[in-house]
């Protein structure tokens, strides 16, 4: 071999050498995550159902992953044997991503070991509210098929959790209906109340659309529905309007939406924090604030409703009650939650006057002070001069 041809190979050699040596302690190059965000739309483009299925997992909270196909669930972060949580938005006046969401995500993330499927139909959503409601059962139908494309892989009926915020919760309650009642578990916060206070069963969600169906309510004076429309439906602060959120309409845009979001901000807290949201069934709100329901005997056999993950919001008896109204109050800000007390005075003898009781509440960091008015004996009004009293005659 000619000596300048051996030193070229030699000199090739070790150049191959010195790579393979260089990385031999390194992994394989992995392709990076394509994430991809929720859509934009404005009032023209908000007719057509443009749909996207982002999968968020525990690896990757802030990453969604386009899942489309069958094919994309596989080649993704899906782990079939955890649970699945779809999340379902509502109408887009603006059409633009819903400000909450991506919090929303990271809580569920947080509070369970589960895959998250945001739903993205922001063109679907956004124009017209009439236009967005016609969109709710071909939405039906498309995140059934997709739901279809998981159960082939082996994902558990039961396992399926759909949240749905104010007309998300009706789709949510289609898609149940498509498949029979069998899904888990369906929250709707807040479902909405336009199109749907008279729909039928088939139209809106209800206690038959899931195992467990549940609603929160905080606008159903407005834009939420006022109806119950699950195995329990919490009037939070009595369903209507929310401490914290104004009450005249030129806060604007906040004054329209602050009380119906509020059950998604409730949701997201009870998430996020240990205080529980616990609630009590009572006939009306009334009787709920003069403490006439003190206890989850009837019919819940002393287990209180939870907003939140618990199984079944905490409730064990079976078979589940439909439609039960529970009532809790809340504060303005998060964590929202607050103790119900109940005081009770008894008078040895009737007072002839109005009497002023106060009564201090103490806790660790936050002193209360509540004034209860005890009415003396109610008088009867004299009669007006010239105008005889009649009396009552059990014969005639």
């Amino acid at each position: 071999m000619p000596p300048g041809l051996r030193k070229r190979l030699f000199c090739s050699w070790g150049l191959l050498l010195w790579l393979s040596i260089g990385s031999a302690g390194d992994a394989p190059p992995t392709a990076q995550t394509k994430c991809t965000d929720f859509q934009n739309a404005n009032l023209l483009q908000g007719t057509n159902l443009k749909v996207q299925f982002l999968l968020f997992t525990p690896l990757d909270p802030s990453c969604g992953q386009l899942v489309q196909e069958s094919s994309d669930i596989q080649n993704s972060g899906f782990n079939v044997t955890l649970r699945t949580k779809l999340l379902i938005h509502g109408f887009r006046a603006l059409g633009t991503k819903p400000s909450w969401i991506d919090k929303f995500i990271g809580s569920l993330l947080r509070a369970a070991n589960a895959n998250v499927i945001a739903v993205d139909w922001v063109y679907g959503s956004t124009g017209v509210y009439f236009s967005a409601v016609e969109n709710v059962v071909k939405l039906g139908l498309e995140i059934s098929r997709f739901l279809r494309k998981l159960l082939v892989l082996g994902v558990p009926e039961s396992s399926i959790h759909i949240i749905g915020v104010s007309l998300g919760a009706h789709v949510g309650g289609m898609v149940g209906h498509f498949y029979k009642g069998q899904l888990g578990r369906i929250t709707g916060l807040d479902p909405a109340g336009p199109e749907y206070t008279k729909a039928s069963l088939e139209e809106r969600l209800d206690p038959g659309d899931a195992l467990f169906v549940e609603a929160i309510h905080t606008d159903a004076d407005n834009l939420g529905i006022r109806i119950p429309v699950g195995h329990v439906d919490y009037y939070v602060n009595g369903g209507q309007d929310q401490p914290g959120c104004p009450t005249f309409i030129h806060a604007g845009y906040s004054y329209l939406i602050c009380d119906h979001m509020r059950a998604v901000h409730l949701y997201i807290s009870a998430l996020e924090n240990s205080c529980p949201l616990v609630a009590f069934p009572c006939v009306n709100y009334k009787a709920f604030l003069a403490g006439q329901c003190l206890d989850c005997f009837n019919p819940f056999l002393l287990s209180c409703p939870r907003i939140g993950l618990v199984e079944q919001s905490g409730v064990k008896i079976e078979p589940l009650p439909k439609e039960v109204k529970v009532f809790l109050l809340t504060t303005a800000q998060a964590p929202y939650c607050v103790h119900h007390s109940l005081v009770e005075f008894y008078l040895q003898e009737p007072r002839n006057k109005d009497t002023l009781i106060s009564v201090t509440f103490l806790s660790s960091n936050i002193t209360s002070l509540v004034k209860i008015t005890m009415q003396g004996p109610v008088q009867k009004p004299e009669p007006k001069p010239g105008v005889q009293e009649k009396e009552s005659n059990p014969g005639n």
